[in-house]
């Protein structure tokens, strides 16, 4: 893989930045986390399952760059209307690939919709700012709310992607130095 900012440098959220850049920078560090993990992996490696679970890295990159796009694109600005993988048979499509899916092609879209959900969180006013759709029960939710949906959903996910990583070679944890068993990330 090409050198990105993301895989040559894993940089820490500052710890006494302002509520905004603090929520961002958690944010892009959980997103550096995910590309790690699938980081140097072929096709067979990244559809790897363990156990009686059906999640593998290639439907947790597809995930995330569904979740990036809706939450940030369809619910906060409402500039689209209609996901990725979207299927009216199968609402976990995105989670539910084919032989023909790629991880080249999925890192795309994910990078994609990361890049969109940068722009609009950048163009937001501020972290009060309402979100242009109701999401469901909820009803209005503001940026912050999205923000701190988004760093839970990665925390959870790269936990997901940690444990097969590990399944498939061994690597854990979050930097560049925790490449073996008992380091710590």
């Amino acid at each position: 893989m090409a050198p990105t900012p993301e895989r040559d440098e894993l940089t820490e959220p500052g710890t006494t930045t302002d509520e905004r850049t603090m929520l961002v920078e958690f944010l892009d560090y959980f997103r550096a986390v995910l590309e790690r993990k699938v980081d140097d992996l072929d096709e067979a490696q990244v559809r790897l399952r363990m156990g009686a679970s059906t999640i593998d890295l290639l439907g947790l990159v597809r995930h995330l760059a569904e979740v990036e796009r809706w939450w940030f694109r369809q619910v906060l600005t409402g500039e689209v209307d209609h996901g990725i993988y979207e299927d009216p048979d199968d609402v976990d499509a995105d989670w539910h690939h084919t032989t023909d899916d790629t991880l080249a092609a999925a890192l795309s879209a994910w990078r994609s919709e990361v890049a969109h959900a940068r722009a609009n969180v950048a163009a937001a006013p501020s972290l009060d700012m309402v979100a242009a759709h109701r999401s469901g029960p909820r009803g209005e939710i503001s940026l912050r709310w999205i923000m701190v949906h988004m760093i839970e959903e990665y925390a959870r996910h790269c936990g997901h992607a940690d444990h097969l990583r590990e399944a498939i070679d061994g690597r854990v944890g979050d930097w560049e130095g925790a490449r073996e068993r008992g380091s710590a990330s």
